[in-house]
């Protein structure tokens, strides 16, 4: 599922802007702050008592009404989709966003100013590595009411093409590419936000768009300007005159690019792709996208991930030469063979180890055990389990051999697959908790031919042999 390519970044200091909320008209300072290693992106409301915490996470997602918005026990986070663009687009991968409101500034509704708030802040590494999401197989999502569609194929890196088709005179059919992402800020960041004359009329209306101006939305003119219209809007935009340029858009503003409806969508795609919370390597193909369609594709893509990543299989270098040999566990175990169920010991740490055996045709166990079709009994894969989790737990005493390790429990045991003669089992275990008087908790799960084959939680005591 996913490979570390590089390390995590997060910014070298604090940066801030001061601007005014496109829907409430507040006005709103954003603080991006430095994180550590696999926080990802969350966002602190320092208005409200206990400053909640709200993560960047596709789960939240509550309405895409105008934005995409985010709720966590009743705290909301509106339009984060620029902000998130602007981290994911210069590569920051952990960052701590604190808003004094509910919503971040508009500023001139692209993500430009954040990039330049990111660039003040400046980026180093973390000791952490970076993951991806490595997309294998096609992955999409059709929302049948609106026709948007959005589609991921594998590729060597990130990339987003957007399609966009407003079936209006003045915005027609748009396209915008990304090939790269360290060409976000100069191809797609200063895209700005845009409206239909329709919408914004509906909006004036409900007494939205308060922070609007028209240097912060471009504003399309798809029906004809009436006087009434043309002074709700100059009243809304304090401006003494408006008037439609020749190109359809109201004046006051000229278009960065003549795609810039495609590019400012390409930019939302990325921003509401952020709530899967992970890098992707692959291959966005989004039809008429649109902020519902954005994250109900990232809900799927989040799920999937979340699917694999509990069954992935971590990639263990069988050759090297191993921390523990044979002698060297007999030293710490008391088992002998044949109850000796581990040839080697891979990996060790304060909190987690890495065992190996090798499952041949000799072993006593299989003259009894389904002698005719040979299947390892699963009562000892889970021994073979423990045994190597008593390296993990004996090593934290300075006389091993002094020590035996007990199971006190086994819970939530899965067997997912058989074990045949000539397979190569591989045991991974890590402390779910840290060890406290000798009691040892862990998740112990089992590989072999790149399947898991095993998983179990167990619990074992750690305990001072009579004879010391």
């Amino acid at each position: 599922m996913t490979n570390c390519i590089a390390k995590q970044t997060t910014l070298s200091k604090e940066s801030s802007l001061t601007g005014v909320g496109l829907h409430t008209g507040k006005e709103v300072t954003i603080v991006f702050k430095p994180a550590p290693a696999n926080n990802g992106y969350t966002f602190v409301r320092v208005d409200l008592e206990g400053s909640p915490v709200i993560e960047a996470d596709a789960n939240y997602v509550v309405n895409t009404q105008r934005g995409t918005n985010l709720e966590k026990l009743g705290v909301k986070i509106q339009t984060s989709e620029h902000v998130l663009a602007a981290l994911v687009g210069m590569e920051v991968d952990n960052c701590i966003i604190e808003l004094n409101a509910s919503e971040p500034p508009i500023m001139d509704g692209s993500s430009k100013f954040f990039i330049e708030a990111i660039e003040n802040a400046g980026i180093q590494e973390l000791d952490a590595p970076r993951e991806e999401y490595i997309v294998k197989e096609v992955i999409s999502y059709v929302d049948e009411e609106s026709g948007s569609e959005i589609t991921i194929i594998p590729s060597e890196e990130y990339q987003v093409t957007t399609m966009v088709d407003f079936g209006t005179k003045v915005l027609g059919t748009q396209n915008a590419s990304l090939k790269h992402i360290s060409e976000f800020k100069k191809e797609i960041a200063d895209a700005r936000t845009f409206s239909f004359l329709h919408e914004i009329e509906m909006l004036l209306e409900h007494g939205l768009i308060k922070g609007g101006d028209l240097n912060n939305a471009i504003v399309y003119v798809d029906k004809e300007l009436s006087p009434k219209t043309m002074e709700k809007l100059r009243e809304a935009f304090g401006k003494d005159e408006i008037s439609v340029k020749p190109n359809g858009i109201l004046d006051n503003l000229n278009l960065h690019y003549p795609n810039e409806a495609a590019r400012h969508k390409l930019l939302d795609v990325i921003g509401d792709l952020a709530l899967v919370g992970t890098r992707i390597r692959g291959k966005v193909i989004a039809n008429k996208p649109g902020h519902h369609v954005n994250t109900q594709f990232a809900k799927k893509l989040s799920k999937l991930i979340k699917l694999e990543s509990r069954n992935k299989i971590p990639q263990f270098d069988l050759s090297k030469t191993p921390v523990k040999d044979v002698n060297q566990i007999m030293d710490m175990l008391p088992h002998r063979p044949p109850f000796l169920l581990v040839d080697k010991i891979l990996e060790l740490s304060d909190t987690h180890v890495v065992g190996l055996k090798n499952v041949t045709m000799n072993e006593p166990y299989f003259v009894g055990h389904f002698p005719g079709a040979p299947v390892m009994p699963g009562v000892l894969i889970v021994e073979a389990m423990a045994q190597t989790g008593g390296i993990l737990a004996l090593s934290t005493v300075p006389d091993p051999e002094n020590y035996l390790t007990f199971f006190m429990k086994i819970n939530n045991v899965k067997f997912k697959q058989q074990v045949n003669p000539g397979d190569t089992l591989v045991f991974k275990l890590e402390l779910i908790t840290p060890i406290r008087r000798g009691i040892v908790h862990m998740q112990g799960n089992a590989y072999a031919n790149n399947k898991l084959v095993t998983e179990a939680e167990l619990m074992a005591q750690i305990v001072k042999t009579k004879n010391t």
